[in-house]
């Protein structure tokens, strides 16, 4: 037996004993999916019970190193940890913008104590962050943000608004970029870490067409932030926003597995009872793209952990993965028939398919739109010369 097929085994053996079998069932609501924080409230005993079997095992983030909360895995036992997950469909144990993209960036950025600090909290679910990027006329163009941080000795001071918050009505803490050198477009930012129960935040939800609320407006009057809350260097902080704006579009595109992009075609026409030809042939089309996007997406995740990944690969898959999610949502739509346009009823959860579709209308927006995707393909990927 080799090594792998012995760790494989380690691993089966440990999700059959460890994982309940409510936490088996795809996710169909919010309330399925754990976020964590200090005021976290899970759905059922079992969602506690996976959360913190997975937390005491570094499960939650198995590839960080083991003294900031991680198993401390190779690139290829992680993948098999996928893989074991899998097979078994269980859900991920935690859900965190802190382990999909600021836990990346502190490790390539951060002071040790900040490691220590921020990255067990997040490994364990007990910090839930936010992420304080776009302001109203800095989307993007997110260098022209205006949000200021005035230097005051020891802190700074922090005003400004940021727009498109996801769930900062729930987080504990933001990241956030603030410029702290008027004069320096680019070398102007810094990156802050602060406390949104700090005296002078405040957020106000933003509705959208789907009728959920992730999304907010949030609001800093003069907000006292402690200068060891910088992640990086004085006003470099632009660095440590683009290498975590390619871990975000990493999460958005579904790079690294999941439903939003996987195959639908048997399960579309198993729940329709059968559909017309030609939407059979459009879902077996989808089923085709999303088998290579599979595919494309494990190269893609390898060659990122063994440091050969190109830098704007990221721009790539979340092109493809955002315009693979929406066209799956129309399919699902599209096979659900007049049912699927069910907004409020038991028999349609909600209208949770007509939620979803709605949802993905942003897909293509959030995190850099597809026209800016497509400008920096052309440009750092196909090397195309851009328009003087």
């Amino acid at each position: 037996m080799s090594d792998s097929d012995a760790f494989r085994g380690e691993i089966r053996a440990w999700l059959e004993a460890n994982c309940p079998p409510e936490m088996r069932e795809p996710v169909r609501t919010d309330a399925d999916v754990c976020w964590g924080g200090r005021e976290v409230k899970f759905k059922n005993e079992a969602q506690r019970q996976w959360l913190e079997a997975c937390a005491a095992k570094g499960y939650t983030v198995p590839d960080w190193p083991r003294e900031y909360g991680g198993a401390g895995m190779s690139a290829a036992e992680a993948k098999i940890w996928r893989e074991e997950m899998a097979r078994i469909g269980a859900r991920p144990p935690l859900s965190s913008f802190g382990i999909w993209m600021l836990g990346p960036a502190l490790l390539k950025f951060g002071t040790e104590e900040q490691k220590h600090h921020y990255l067990n909290q997040i490994a364990r679910g007990e910090i839930r962050w936010c992420q304080g990027y776009s302001e109203p006329g800095s989307g993007s163009d997110l260098v022209s943000l205006q949000t200021f941080g005035e230097d005051k000795g020891d802190h700074w001071v922090v005003n400004g608004q940021k727009i498109w918050t996801s769930y900062a009505d729930k987080a504990d803490w933001i990241f956030c970029l603030v410029r702290t050198d008027k004069t320096n477009k680019y070398q102007g930012i810094s990156f802050l870490l602060f406390d949104m129960k700090s005296p002078g935040v405040t957020t106000k939800p933003i509705l959208l067409i789907s009728g959920n609320s992730p999304f907010c407006e949030t609001f800093f009057d003069n907000v006292k932030v402690p200068k060891d809350q910088i992640v990086g260097q004085l006003n470099r902080g632009w660095d440590v926003a683009k290498y975590l704006l390619g871990h975000e579009r990493e999460m958005i595109s579904g790079a690294g597995g999941g439903d939003r992009t996987a195959a639908i075609g048997a399960a579309m026409n198993r729940s329709a009872g059968g559909v017309d030809p030609i939407l059979r042939a459009e879902l077996a089309a989808f089923d085709v793209d999303a088998l290579a996007y599979a595919a494309m997406g494990e190269k893609f995740m390898d060659e990122v952990k063994v440091g050969k990944g190109h830098p704007a690969q990221s721009n790539m898959m979340k092109y493809a993965g955002t315009e693979l999610n929406k066209r799956r949502h129309e399919l699902v739509m599209a096979s659900g028939g007049s049912a699927a346009l069910e907004w409020d009823s038991d028999a349609s959860d909600g209208g949770s398919k007509a939620r979803n579709w709605l949802r993905t209308k942003a897909n293509s927006i959030e995190g850099g739109t597809s026209e800016v995707m497509l400008n920096v393909i052309a440009k750092r990927i196909l090397e195309l010369p851009g328009v003087s």
